[in-house]
């Protein structure tokens, strides 16, 4: 399988628009923990560490942009428009539009499963590679690469709306049964430093929501829009 990958990597190259100077780091960044678990003589190593630097570096540069051309806005709707631009879903549409999802390295569990399809594993790999180019060719060339390829998206997500479902919730449960919603961290999975919460919404004690996401507010938001989508209030 690594073979394979490395046989292919001038087509993921001309994609990224990016030539690596040490192509371990493109490698690695493609390979999840899954393939790792079934193929332990070929590595032992997979992305998520990649994953833990990229993450900080995309909240780096998306920071720098927010404060450079928004400069009369606050910090809480700065902190609201990077959580659209850097969270799990972004990262995923980042990675869909590079059509590179068929190049991961996963296990066979994972492939029968459709893990190809995860956002979550999208998301995980996007910021390995954001993390595989800063290593590789610093700064510079991942604002080049994520300028270059997602600026037109950045835009689009920035002009939409971040509708805020917890506070509309809120004034939907108060105005009908004057209590506040409960949200309850049903479980959490992955590693500390990428995980995905569960969580569910009570009304009154009962169930009227559920949601994931890469942070518990984020789970949360995504518990209350699906209890006011679907009209269980």
């Amino acid at each position: 399988m690594f073979t394979t990958f490395l046989t292919r990597r001038e087509e993921i190259e001309k994609i990224l628009n990016y030539s690596f100077i040490d192509p371990s780091l493109l490698l690695l960044a493609f390979t999840h923990r899954s393939f790792v678990n079934e193929n332990r003589k070929l590595t032992e190593e997979h992305n998520e560490r990649l994953e833990f630097l990229g993450d900080a570096i995309l909240g780096f540069m998306v920071s720098d942009f927010l404060y450079r051309h928004f400069p009369h806005e606050n910090e809480g709707k700065l902190s609201q428009q990077k959580a659209s631009l850097v969270d799990s879903a972004a990262c995923a549409l980042y990675m869909q539009k590079l059509d590179l999802g068929p190049y991961l390295l996963m296990g066979k569990g994972e492939l029968l499963n459709e893990g190809k399809a995860r956002e979550t594993i999208l998301s995980d790999a996007f910021e390995a590679m954001i993390g595989a180019i800063y290593i590789d060719g610093g700064l510079e060339k991942v604002k080049e690469f994520f300028w270059g390829h997602f600026e037109q998206e950045v835009l689009e997500i920035l002009q939409k709306p971040c509708p805020n479902w917890k506070a509309d919730l809120q004034d939907i449960v108060q105005r009908l049964y004057h209590v506040q919603p409960e949200y309850v961290v049903m479980s959490e999975e992955g590693p500390d430093h990428s995980k995905t919460f569960h969580v569910v919404v009570k009304v009154a004690g009962k169930e009227v929501g559920s949601g994931s996401g890469c942070t518990k507010k984020t789970a949360q938001q995504a518990a209350a829009q699906q209890a006011i989508e679907q009209g269980n209030i």
